[in-house]
């Protein structure tokens, strides 16, 4: 983390391009200046900047059965009492569900339609519409994205709006990543609050709700990219609060490390700075392609509707 840090912060002081990613755990952080020697394995798209065009595109389809509702139902169980006890009001609980394509990593990165994409070598692919922070003219900015919908169901965009237990998780993160913002910057305020995210994928049409907030950031922020990146990690939208308690409680729940999903990556131009949240997340381990999904819960959540959002969530957006 240390040597991550370090790279950011000498080549923010330098000006010198540089791409990232950071697994949840923060245990293998990757730093690479970008120039000529880029490696050709990694494909990025982050919002409007990208090392490759989008050519090669092909049909992409997926197939999963899901895990058995029982499984997840112990980790929610388990996630529940620890928040009946007050260790935390909020908690994602994630799960990989193990999945079937005829498409390699690299068709599902060009297929695929998002605000953000990367491949990363023969490791992961990930499409994600959820902004982690943007660094510009010293201002920083985060926009956390929680609660979904079916966009097709009757009044879907009031139904998500005054749904009770979203409403509550979307006011903890959006509370969360104020403060979190807070330890880095000045001036930070929630400048739009819960406003509706339309996607298109091939499954079914979803809204998501998303908030943004901004905060002042020093003059000399250029060289400290690093700490102001790292302070803020992981990031609270897929974590949860409080983010320390709720960290070891996700650690119990899942009882596995989740890697580099719901890890943030990030390109750095010499003048901003652009990251995601690593979610939409399919990763390749021993030949087997796993969708990696999950979900805010609460103690008022119910298990069958958490489960039913986890499984919505797998899928590839080409439309």
């Amino acid at each position: 983390m240390h040597t991550a840090i370090n790279q950011m912060n000498d080549f923010g002081k330098e000006r010198q391009p540089f791409f990232f990613i950071v697994d949840f755990e923060i245990k293998r952080p990757v730093v690479i200046p970008y120039d000529e020697h880029f490696p050709e394995d990694i494909s990025f798209y982050m919002d409007g900047v990208s090392n490759t065009a989008n050519t090669q595109e092909k049909p992409i389809s997926i197939s999963h059965q899901p895990i058995s509702f029982p499984r997840y139902q112990k980790a929610f169980n388990l996630v529940q009492q620890e928040q009946r006890h007050g260790n935390s009001y909020l908690t994602n609980l994630t799960f990989k569900t193990p999945i079937e394509s005829e498409a390699s990593l690299k068709d599902i990165f060009y297929a695929s339609k998002a605000r953000f994409k990367l491949q990363y070598k023969d490791e992961f692919v990930v499409f994600s519409p959820e902004i982690f922070i943007t660094i510009k003219d010293g201002i920083i900015s985060t926009h956390p994205m929680k609660g979904t919908i079916d966009a097709d169901l009757p009044d879907a965009e009031e139904t998500i709006l005054n749904d009770a237990k979203e409403k509550a998780e979307h006011y903890t993160i959006v509370d969360l990543l104020r403060n979190d913002l807070s330890m880095v910057a000045k001036n930070v305020r929630v400048q739009k609050f819960r406003y509706i995210d339309h996607l298109k994928t091939s499954r079914k049409n979803l809204l998501q709700v998303s908030s943004e907030i901004t905060g002042q950031l020093p003059k000399n922020y250029h060289e400290h990219l690093g700490e102001i990146l790292f302070r803020i990690l992981p990031a609270g939208s897929v974590s949860g609060a409080p983010k320390k308690k709720t960290l070891e409680i996700i650690k119990s729940a899942e009882k596995e490390d989740r890697g580099y999903y719901t890890g943030v990556a990030g390109f750095y131009d010499g003048k901003s700075l652009k990251s995601f949240v690593m979610i939409r997340f399919i990763s390749k381990q021993n030949e087997q392609l796993f969708y990696h999904s999950g979900g805010g819960v609460t103690v008022n959540s119910k298990a069958e509707k958490e489960f039913e959002e986890l499984n919505d969530k797998i899928y590839v957006p080409v439309i």
